[in-house]
């Protein structure tokens, strides 16, 4: 029997202030950059120095499946690749983008409301 890491932990730890900030975010870019923020804060301690995390390197497409892209440089990192294959690190990734999805579609049906925010 093979053993799973699970990183639920850093992901309860990271969860109240992503929907803060998530559920703050004016405009469907904000929701995309603090998604990616996040995903850097997860994988730092996750990876606890062993892999750089860039702003490209993991990405919010709420319009396709899944909802976010890997680059293909971290994905080439054996790493990052023995992690993600033998973790819940897909389905952590997989919590935050749907918050994120959820609100960005929220916003983007709702445009008048990000252009109010914006201009008070």
């Amino acid at each position: 029997m093979t053993t799973q890491l699970s990183f639920t932990k850093i992901e309860n730890e990271l969860l109240p202030e992503y929907r803060r900030k998530i559920g703050s975010a004016e405009s469907t870019e904000d929701v995309k950059k603090f998604y990616v923020y996040t995903m850097q804060d997860l994988f730092r301690q996750v990876f606890a120095g062993k892999i750089d995390l860039d702003y490209g390197d993991i990405a919010l497409l709420p319009d396709q499946q899944p909802a976010f892209v890997i680059s293909n440089g971290l994905n080439a990192k054996e790493d990052f690749s023995y992690i993600w294959n033998t973790s819940d690190l897909p389905n952590v990734v997989s919590r935050f983008t749907e918050t994120a999805v959820n609100h960005y579609r929220h916003l983007e049906k709702n445009p008048k409301k990000t252009e109010a925010k914006i201009r008070m």
